[in-house]
């Protein structure tokens, strides 16, 4: 999942379709249960709107997913880059002395990010007035909440509180999926929350399952020097992505020495033996895992790490209570305004069955605290999942936002489709980093930019160039007319465009 964000504070905030007085004159009871992205956002915009909002949070400000995941893994990535970067200064001149790992001062280090981030969200809610509640919330009725406060050392036992709500938002984020054929152990059999950083770095690692977070992980568990194996279960890496993006990552796999098992579905995990006992600590250990595929291929390693997608929180949350359905976990029958079947209750982040991206949930927490405070009376700009950019910060970083080249093939639609390699560009040589490419797809007769792909540094932060075109509706000529820095990775954006 990409890194959520807070709203910063702002002053004289006020809608053009409201008047600031009648804003300040609201008491909407705003009950948000999960403070992560989307609930964290929402909460944010409705105080400054005048609502009285508490938020009830189980784990983190900040939210489980995103700052016991996606924080975490983007600075192992961080850390192995940086690694690598070592090894690639030779060529650039420099005279380096080997580097080492220490896992102990990794591990600080990121709980030092996430103890950062955490204060700083805790610090800004409260600024705004919102109540935080560190406990776990469930729905009484379209009205009600029940919040039961986790015991502390000044309230041990704490009773159950009722909180009256005029509207309810239930963002209760998502939690990685362990398949009934695996057993997590934390010890050689994996979940991704037991990778941030593991025990010990493998000697193999075999990574189930190619999507996002897979290739994520294979990307970091290479650059910190493990030898790894990734299960694809289909004939690409990243099935849901460009073949030519999904390719150009293959490749680089494949140059670092990853194994890649193609068409390959895993379908149980065994620890091979002996068992050692620990002299010291009795503690026992086995030699290392067996992956079972369901093509009779087996693949050995030292271990095995699930990445195999998430499942949303929605057990004990009460939707049930209120009539509200469940597909799979997700709340799907909302309108556009996220709203549930229970008019006062709404939904988002991971729990909304939108597309799983931190960035989405924040800005679902935006316009629900809009809608809930009366902000979508006039006409508004509703959420466009197919816009939202995203990334995959592996090596290289790859991009898209919108429309896909593969995608408007299949549907039969004429596009323009522009390719531009970072080769061409002179910050790419400079950076002695010359991988991947710019691809712009537009429409042949107006010049509007319909989507893109980035592979190559600085992917995540090159897309937002597309992705502002995209949502604004700009031409091509747009962007090759601006006039940019050189020497810039981003000139290879205004090529594509010409």
């Amino acid at each position: 999942m990409g890194v959520g964000r807070l709203a910063p504070p702002v002053t004289g905030f006020a809608f053009a379709s409201e008047p600031a007085d009648s804003l300040a004159s609201m008491s909407m009871r705003f009950v948000i249960i999960g403070g992560g992205p989307a609930g964290a956002q929402a909460a944010t915009y409705a105080a400054r709107l005048g609502a009285e909002v508490t938020v009830i949070e189980r784990n983190v400000i900040g939210g489980a997913a995103n700052l016991w995941d996606c924080i975490p893994s983007k600075a192992m990535i961080a850390a192995g880059s940086a690694w690598g970067a070592l090894g690639a200064a030779e060529s650039m001149g420099l005279e380096t002395t080997a580097a080492g790992l220490d896992l102990d001062a990794l591990r600080e280090h990121i709980a030092g990010i996430i103890d950062r981030l955490e204060a700083s969200g805790r610090r800004l809610l409260e600024s705004q007035g919102v109540r935080i509640v560190m406990g776990v919330g469930r729905l009484v009725d379209e009205h009600t909440v029940e919040a039961l406060a986790s015991p502390t050392d000044e309230e041990p036992d704490p009773r159950p509180e009722l909180i009256a709500a005029d509207a309810i938002l239930v963002a209760t984020g998502s939690r990685p999926r362990i398949p009934d054929w695996a057993t997590p152990d934390g010890d050689r059999v994996l979940t991704t929350r037991d990778a941030y950083p593991p025990k010990v770095i493998p000697e193999h690692l075999v990574v189930i399952g190619s999507g996002v977070t897979g290739v994520e992980f294979v990307h970091m568990f290479t650059s910190l020097g493990a030898k790894v194996t990734l299960v694809v279960s289909r004939n690409q890496v990243l099935p849901q992505k460009d073949p030519e993006v999904a390719a150009a990552l293959e490749d680089d796999f494949v140059r670092r020495g990853v194994t890649l098992v193609k068409g390959a579905r895993a379908k149980g995990v065994e620890l091979v033996g002996p068992s050692t006992v620990d002299g010291s600590t009795g503690a026992a250990s086995t030699r290392g895992v067996r992956v079972l595929c369901d093509d009779g291929r087996v693949i050995e390693g030292s271990h095995t790490l699930l990445a195999i997608g998430s499942v949303p929180n929605s057990e004990g949350i009460g939707f049930e209570r209120i009539g509200v359905g469940l597909d799979g976990g997700y709340v799907t029958d909302t309108d556009h305004h996220l709203r549930t079947s229970a008019p006062s209750v709404y939904v988002a982040g991971d729990l909304s069955g939108k597309l799983p991206l931190s960035s989405v949930a924040a800005m679902q927490g935006r316009k629900i605290a809009e809608h809930v405070m009366g902000m979508h009376i006039v006409a508004h700009r509703h959420l466009d999942y197919d816009k939202a950019a995203s990334a995959i910060f592996t090596e290289p970083e790859i991009a898209d936002v919108g429309l896909a080249e593969a995608d408007a093939f299949a549907e039969g639609r004429k596009v323009r489709v522009t390719k531009v390699p970072f080769a061409s560009t002179a910050k790419a040589l400079i950076n002695n980093d010359s991988r991947g490419f710019v691809k712009l797809v537009s429409d042949p007769a107006t010049g509007v930019v319909l989507g893109g792909s980035i592979v190559g540094r600085h992917a995540a932060e090159l897309i937002s160039v597309i992705a502002l075109a995209v949502t604004a509706g700009l031409r091509v000529a747009d962007i090759s007319d601006s006039l940019l820095v050189h020497p810039a990775l981003a000139e290879a954006l205004m090529d594509a465009a010409e």
